[in-house]
């Protein structure tokens, strides 16, 4: 293995944990709201949320690109206060995997909270705990295999993105070359002994996380007819 392997892997590493780490500091909250929520707008959160699952990759790096372009409100404005373009750096690359993984994180904490009886909730209320504490005592340590879970995924998918870091982050080593993006270009470049190396990295883990999360799931069912 060569240095810029590493290099890349440690990026892609970078990304998929910050990524995973906003989604679940942000996504945990946001899906306790829409699991409660009987409002007109859920459907209208959900779709938003879900529409990475249905929306090619390349489109939504696309919307991206054009959004965080230095003549753009958003672009402009993040240029304006960090001396910096926002397309095509690093900042760029977590953003837009933050969007492109939401449902992956936040899809299967919402199908947990849901799963929650509300009697339950409504006994903890009735002794005297608010809204937050069931999230936090009650809600949490309930749904811990679903975090996991999530965390999981959403670290995983992150680092087979392909579409979505190319368009808006490009190819730049060191940068916002991400393992996907590497193996693309060693396969232009015909360099096939590299690219295989590039390629069993992401196959090994790939696999690594279906046993994982298969096996906490069979191990949450396994408890449950306990």
């Amino acid at each position: 293995m060569t240095d810029p392997l590493w290099q890349t892997l440690w990026l892609t590493l970078q990304l998929a944990g910050a990524t995973t780490a906003i989604l679940l500091l942000l996504g945990t909250p946001l899906a306790w709201r829409l699991a409660r929520s009987r409002g007109r707008l859920k459907p209208l959160a959900e779709a938003l949320i879900a529409m990475p699952l249905v929306l090619p990759p390349s489109v939504l790096g696309y919307y991206l690109l054009v959004g965080f372009a230095p003549d753009s409100m958003i672009g402009g404005l993040w240029q304006g206060l960090f001396n910096q373009q926002l397309a095509f750096s690093f900042e760029a690359l977590v953003i837009a995997s933050v969007i492109y993984s939401a449902p992956f994180v936040i899809q299967p904490l919402i199908n947990s909270f849901q799963n929650i009886s509300p009697e339950t909730l409504k006994a903890a209320a009735s002794l005297g705990c608010n809204s937050w504490q069931r999230f936090v005592f009650l809600a949490l340590p309930m749904a811990k295999t679903a975090l996991v879970s999530a965390a999981v995924m959403g670290f995983a998918h992150t680092v087979g993105e392909f579409g979505v870091v190319l368009m808006i982050g490009g190819n730049i080593p060191g940068e916002t070359q991400v393992m996907s993006i590497a193996l693309y270009q060693e396969v232009e470049l015909l360099n096939y002994a590299s690219a295989n190396h590039y390629a069993g990295i992401l196959l090994s883990f790939s696999a690594i996380v279906l046993v994982a999360v298969y096996s906490l799931q069979a191990r949450a069912r396994a408890r449950g007819m306990a």
